[in-house]
């Protein structure tokens, strides 16, 4: 039998079934919640007055939530009580008089202040432990026999931080295997109990070692999550990711299936599910799993895609041989799914209202029912027309209690299990267990869940909704507050309005189109290896028989490209070119130079995978990397576009009897000398910025990299860009960039690059040379010595992983690449161990195969710079870590990742640029320290902060003084628009490219005034 549906959201059924359903559903619904609500809530009072009535304000939810998500962390009363006030005075005015007053008054100390922080721990601890069965594994097997004891199966799930290291990832394996093996051991004085576990329509597994006896469930069953046992998870690499994750799990798998216990994989965040199931259909169907019947995977209803995802499922159970069972769950990260959506402007993978998601959830649940024999059905809901449907599903297909069960949160729906139970059901309780501190984001899920105006057990117990409308069919239900149908609607409402110009989306490689995409154009870019780029100026192509060869940073041995090397007279001539383009171009309309690069955007952006891959060998640039490169690309052309448009708008300040307007006029020639870590992106927005502001270009790329800038030229010219306004001049830049900057019909520089060689641009474009009509205008962005600052509270997941991806990211050679992280002493030793560990597991290879996180350093010369200043720092600091690079030193320019540990913030790699993947670690007594070493260098670029302390965000905020500051992310990768980028100090002139005022540096402002009055009369002045 092949599965087939005509809708792959739901099976083909004749109308009479659904009324019959619909019908039975009604009738079995009415019994489950009138029995629900006879046994009452099953809360403590204190709970629901905490839960219910003390979150009905969402804005004071909302700061009670972060509260709770920081106290672990919080070691002192002091710490306590500031972070309190911190939270609650930012809604102060929305609580209770009483409350409010209390609040002001609450010291940071003494005997009141410990009182308030001890009730705060109590307080959390409780409502932790309703939600988390325990924190080792003596509590979880007590947990789980006191459920067994109330006629109640479990899974058990372990809780954890977010696994960024081959250490935590080994843990988290050893801790599965201890789990399975003590429960495993305690199980075996476990009194058989028929209703947790037998299953009636369960057969012996093919080599009798599922549990022993047909129709018995295994009394133990554990929930994994994949990516705990890879720190590398990454659906970029599917294969590579499924490959090291299934090494890491078939010794659980094979330790389960020897001790008799279910193993369930659960299902993450989206990203992550089509590797999840990959990873789960080709472990099981290896020959050691193949005919093994005790494992499941979960599958969200609230995912579009779920009902093609089961579909697949059947089919391959069917092929595979062996049932498997699924747990339909609804989904738990609705809104992190529509936010991540939004940001990137992709499409939104969840369902946009709530009853679509309970609608989808039926027509899944219909379809398991139909294919029980190879999908055993987990109904994972706490709401009662959910569960109703599926028992008026089971009686129409006479399928017996035991052949498939419920399951339900550990703390939640109590009355609801018991009615179930009561009626002869098989509940499982998902039950997690760990510690407080990694255990606190799934509290806050949980606790979410519990308040939101959504939750059926809020709306049926707390809310008492009537019957009628709890149980309405969901596709009756009218729209709720989840209408948005798009990610740019959703960022609509959440922004107001939409603003005209919107980024680029980047290429999610989470899915395999774009994958396939991507390799295709690696094979192409790979059989284009080797040509020749010539000059081009006023639409001439020119060879002078001196070429620069493009080498592939990973393979020396692999010229990507062979750039002609301009002369000083070519740049002399490209000059007197562009100076003659300039009037023609200058008198161009606004409008039309707009147009044009809209149309360079639109050839970028069918061009995308092929320039991406172009730069994956001339640049080493990681697969995402390259995208994001192309994308900011398109970004300055669509951006540049809209801002000279808003530019040319006329403004005017007319008085009876004189006219004043004031307009922008272009400067004349521009000389654009580009970097080549962002090969495109730079080259191109300085580019169309000067271009669109009616200047001429002439752009001098980076040696490194002549094949992507030759691109540019090539759809500016496919555009229709006339001859001589852009010129394409590769070459030598000691050679050629001395006459272009002092040329005295150079009316602009803008230029990014290193301190020294701005410096020197900026000294000899203020030298006033021989017929020069203008003062030279200079645009400099020069680099940073980028910190991050790591608070006591900081949340360290999101602090290791936001700092190894800012200084290890494209091997640190980014100007805006983090290369000191200053830590507050009480979280130094904790953040550095686990700093260390994270980046010794990075992967590094050639930048092609998308498995490898760290790629090559641009050349020779810069690993060379860069090794000299690690062995310089060798001798100032402690080495932390540096990874064996040895095996690619013969293949390309590979610089190993390094940590310096306990850096003076004097200390020559705590002061100069490196512009590699070195990091230096420096220890701050407290925060005003920290800030005084974060602004303790000549630069100003960017910056950033982890911290949960609303206090000192805002502190933060005013004194760390740099151009780009982060709060609780990355410090990398700047989006166009929506953060502008640029320094100042020693890292630039203070320009923001991609910023309001942008433009303006390309433009002169002027003033024309002209009276009006003659004879005592003037026209009339428009209102």
């Amino acid at each position: 039998m092949h599965v087939t549906i005509g809708d792959p959201q739901l099976p083909s059924v004749c109308s009479h079934h659904v009324s019959d359903t619909e019908t039975r559903t009604q009738a079995i619904g009415h019994d489950l919640l009138r029995d629900a609500r006879r046994r009452g809530s099953g809360e403590p009072w204190l709970d629901r007055l905490l839960m219910y009535q003390g979150m009905k304000d969402e804005q004071v939810k909302a700061e009670l939530f972060r509260f709770v998500d920081v106290l672990p962390t919080l070691t002192h009363d002091r710490q306590i009580t500031a972070h309190l006030k911190e939270y609650l005075g930012t809604v102060a005015t929305r609580l209770p008089p009483f409350a409010a007053t209390a609040l002001r008054m609450l010291p940071d100390g003494g005997m009141l202040g410990g009182i308030v922080a001890d009730v705060a721990r109590l307080g959390a601890t409780r409502m932790a432990r309703r939600f988390i069965a325990a924190s080792d594994l003596p509590g979880a097997i007590e947990a789980v026999e006191s459920l067994r004891a109330r006629n109640l199966a479990f899974t058990i799930d372990l809780l954890g931080e977010a696994v960024l290291s081959i250490v935590e990832a080994r843990r988290y394996q050893g801790l599965y295997l201890k789990l399975i093996e003590g429960l495993s051991a305690a199980s075996k004085s476990w009194p058989h109990n028929a209703l947790v576990d037998e299953d009636p329509s369960a057969g012996p597994a093919a080599n009798g070692k599922s549990s022993g006896a047909a129709g018995v469930m295994p009394p133990v069953n554990v929930s994994v999550k994949l990516s705990s046992l890879y720190s590398q998870f990454d659906p970029i690499d599917p294969d590579g990711t499924s490959r090291e994750v299934r090494d890491q799990l078939r010794p659980i798998l094979r330790l389960a299936r020897n001790c008799g216990v279910f193993v369930n994989i659960d299902m993450e965040q989206f990203s992550y599910k089509d590797v999840t199931l990959q990873i789960f259909k080709e472990v099981f169907e290896e020959p050691e799993f193949r005919d093994w019947p005790h494992v499941g995977i979960a599958i969200q209803a609230y995912l579009t895609s779920s009902g093609d995802d089961l579909r697949d499922l059947a089919n391959w159970a069917e092929r595979r041989g062996t049932p498997v069972w699924v747990r339909l769950v609804k989904g738990a990260y609705w809104d992190y799914e529509t936010v991540i959506a939004a940001q990137n402007d992709w499409p939104i993978p969840v369902f946009t209202e709530k009853a679509a998601t309970d609608a989808n959830f039926e027509k899944l649940t219909t379809f398991l029912f139909d294919h029980h024999q190879w999908l055993r059905p987990a109904i994972a809901s706490h709401n009662i027309r959910s569960i109703a449907h599926a028992l008026a599903e089971a009686e129409a297909r006479e399928l017996p209690p035991g052949s498939f069960e419920f399951q339900m949160l550990f703390g939640m729906a109590e009355p609801i299990k018991a009615t179930l139970i009561e009626l002869g059901h098989r509940v499982r309780v998902y039950t997690p267990f760990g510690q407080l501190l990694p255990g606190m984001a799934y509290l806050v899920r949980r606790l979410l869940e519990n308040t939101s105006n959504e939750s059926f057990l809020k709306a049926g117990f707390a809310d008492n909704v009537s019957e009628e409308r709890l149980l309405m069919n969901p596709t009756n239900v009218k729209s709720g507050a989840r209408t948005s149908t798009s990610a740019s609607s959703l960022r609509h409402e959440a922004g107001g309005t939409t603003p005209r110009f919107r980024n680029e989306p980047l290429t999610d490689f989470t899915r395999p189109e774009n994958r396939t995409a991507m390799r295709s154009a690696l094979d192409a870019a790979r059989r284009r290896l080797g040509e020749t780029l010539p000059i081009v100026i006023g639409g001439r192509r020119i060879e002078t028989g001196r070429w620069v060869d493009s080498v592939n940073p990973a393979w020396r041995g692999e010229i990507v490209a062979r750039g002609a090397a301009a002369t000083a007279e070519i740049a002399t001539s490209a000059i007197d070119i562009a100076r003659d383009a300039f009037p023609a171009w200058r008198d161009t309309p606004a409008g039309q130079r707009a147009d044009l690069l809209r149309k360079v955007a639109l050839i970028l952006r069918r061009d995308k995978f092929a320039l991406a891959a172009l730069e994956v060998f001339e640049t080493g640039k990681q697969w995402r990397e390259a995208d994001a490169d192309i994308a900011e690309a398109i970004d300055f052309c669509h951006f540049c576009a809209d801002e000279m448009q808003r530019l040319t708008r006329p403004h005017r300040r007319d008085i009876p009897g004189e006219d004043n307007e004031y307009f922008y006029e272009p400067r004349g020639v521009a000389v654009v000398i580009a970097p080549w870590n962002f090969p495109l992106a730079i080259l191109c927005g300085m580019t169309a910025a000067a271009l669109v502001a009616g200047n001429t270009v002439i752009m001098k790329p980076a040696e490194q990299s002549p094949a992507v800038s030759a691109r540019l030229m090539d759809a500016f010219e496919e555009a229709g860009v006339p001859k001589g306004v852009v010129n394409y001049l590769p070459g030598i830049g000691e050679e050629v960039g001395p006459v272009l900057v002092k040329h005295p019909d150079t009316s602009l520089i803008a230029f990014t690059g290193s301190r020294a060689v701005g410096m020197l641009i900026a000294r000899q474009a203020a030298e006033l040379a021989e017929g020069q009509e203008q003062i030279k205008r200079v645009i400099a962005e020069l680099g940073g010595k980028n910190a991050v600052i790591v608070d006591d509270d900081a949340d360290l997941d999101e602090a290791v992983h936001g700092v190894v991806a800012s200084a290890f990211g494209y091997s640190g050679q980014k100007c805006s690449a983090c290369s000191r992280v200053i830590v507050l002493d009480s979280v130094y030793e904790t953040f550095l161990s686990r700093l260390v560990e994270s980046t010794r597991s990075l992967e590094i290879g050639p930048a092609e195969n998308p498995g490898y996180y760290l790629g090559p350093v641009i050349d020779d010369e810069a690993q060379r710079r860069i090794l000299a200043m690690i062995d310089r720092a060798r001798r100032q600091s402690r080495l932390a870590y540096q990874a064996d690079v040895s095996a690619l030193a013969s293949e390309g320019s590979y610089v190993p990742p390094t940590i310096f540990a306990d850096v003076s913030p004097s200390a020559s790699i705590a002061q100069e640029e490196v512009f590699g993947p070195v990091l230096a670690v420096i220890r701050a007594a407290d925060l005003t320290d920290a800030l005084r070493i974060a602004n303790g260098t000549k630069y100003a670029l960017t910056g950033g902060l982890f911290s949960r302390s609303p206090a000192n965000i805002d502190r933060v905020r005013r004194e760390f003084r740099v151009g780009n500051l982060y709060i609780n992310r990355k410090i990398t990768g700047a989006l166009v628009d929506r953060q502008p980028f640029g320094g100042f100090k020693l890292s630039g002139v203070g320009s923001k490219a991609g910023g309001p005022d942008y433009l303006q540096q390309f433009l002169i402002p002027r003033v024309i005034t002209e009276n009006t009055l003659r004879r005592g009369f003037a026209p009339a002045v428009d209102e």
